[in-house]
């Protein structure tokens, strides 16, 4: 079998939690994070939910110690934020002991100042500042500054929403051929007009809870988060003595190269990525405990992705769940947020429900998961389903 790479910390802040402790107690309890939106100032305001995050800026500032001159986008703090929890749950002291880097997931970067003072910045110079904080790889760069590895391998993935399991994926490849021995992995993003526009433009946005799997679904409801993984070697974890929280035991990705934001209608990219990972982790379909689902209420999606299931995993898959009903779609984020997620299910052998679930699609008989469930686990999988057909599956194990 494949050896796989330890996972040592995490951190996260979604809607649900400002923290993995916070996170847990809402999947146990059912506590979902979407609401009509509150802090974005958007003529869809009453149109749509989301799923936002209580701290306004300036709490993140605070938080991170930032004086008032500072550029920093809210994906920027949302990310700074959940690595240093994850770099704190990982007890590290010297990040510079090891050869350490960074791979941060985001596909909308810094978009919420660039609009913010678009129609400023000719008028107010003071304001051009953000404009340096408008690409993807600001945000990376300035959570590197946070943990101090600005001078190592430090890089930006924006793949849409199969980015951070992505940059999880290129963290385990880095470990596992030598060349770093602990990476900083997962992904940031905001709430913006941008997305909140774009997504409506598809006509992919409910107006309601969003309902994973469900035949009556009518939509994604969007959202804020940010989640990373430390992944050390096992030179690391040895000479450390670390805990381990879990393993990245295998990983794939595809293209169906079918559509510039629709996924294929028989799921060929989604089942191509869990064959791979399936793969790379030396295990077979029956070896899959738990199935965490991009699962994002579409009509396309949920069909595609079922049906890739029952390819891979036939009419009786393992149990499986969508975990986009408590935060909404956090896009560049969402494969970290639930590689988080199912980490969790591990440590507890906990199949964490997927909410708002009342009616079977007529497409296939398979079911998802309805209520918090006790199994014991040993393997999760969690699908990430991107736009232009961009398919990531990533597992993780109690056991290298």
């Amino acid at each position: 079998m494949s050896q796989g790479v330890a996972i040592t910390g995490m951190g996260i802040i979604s809607a649900i939690g400002n923290n993995v402790a916070e996170n847990y107690s809402a999947l146990v309890e059912g506590r979902k994070g979407i609401s009509r939106v509150d802090k974005i100032d958007t003529v869809h305001r009453d149109a749509i939910m989301v799923g936002e995050i209580d701290f306004t800026n300036a709490e993140l500032e605070s938080q991170l110690g930032l004086d008032s001159d500072n550029n920093y986008s809210r994906t920027a703090l949302l990310g700074a934020v959940a690595a240093k929890q994850a770099i704190a749950d990982a007890q590290i002291t010297d990040i510079t002991k090891y050869k350490t880097g960074l791979i941060s997931a985001t596909s909308v970067g810094g978009m919420d100042m660039t609009e913010k003072y678009y129609y400023q910045y000719l008028e107010d110079k003071k304001l051009q500042k953000y404009i340096d904080g408008h690409h993807a790889g600001d945000s990376t760069q300035k959570i590197a500054e946070q943990l101090g590895i600005e001078q190592s391998l430090v890089t930006t993935i924006s793949t849409a929403c199969s980015s951070a399991a992505n940059a999880i994926m290129f963290g385990a490849r880095l470990i596992k051929s030598g060349k770093l021995d602990r990476v900083v992995v997962g992904g940031a993003d905001c709430l913006s007009k941008f997305t909140i526009n774009g997504f409506k433009t598809l006509m992919i946005l409910s107006d309601t809870y969003n309902t994973p799997f469900d035949e009556n679904r009518k939509g994604l409801n969007l959202g804020e988060a940010a989640a990373f993984l430390v992944l050390e070697s096992d030179k690391v974890v040895k000479a450390e003595n670390k805990k381990v929280l879990g393993y990245v035991k295998g990983y794939g990705n595809a293209n169906d190269a079918f559509h510039q934001t629709a996924s294929s209608d028989n799921g060929d990219g989604a089942t191509l990525a869990m064959e791979k990972a399936l793969k790379v982790a030396g295990l077979e379909a029956k070896d899959i405990d738990y199935i965490n689902a991009h699962g994002t209420a579409t009509g396309n999606n949920d069909l595609s992705e079922g049906r890739a299931i029952i390819r891979v995993f036939g009419e009786t898959p393992p149990d499986f769940s969508s975990t986009k009903a408590y935060t909404g779609h956090t896009l560049a984020a969402a494969g970290a947020i639930e590689a988080v997620y199912s980490l969790l299910a591990l440590q507890h052998n906990e199949i964490f429900p997927n909410l708002n679930y009342k009616t079977q699609m007529k497409e296939f008989s398979i079911r998802p998961q309805t209520v918090l469930k006790k199994k014991e686990l040993a393997t999760v999988l969690s699908n990430s389903l991107g736009f232009g057909g961009n398919c990531s599956t990533v597992i993780f194990s109690k056991e290298a």
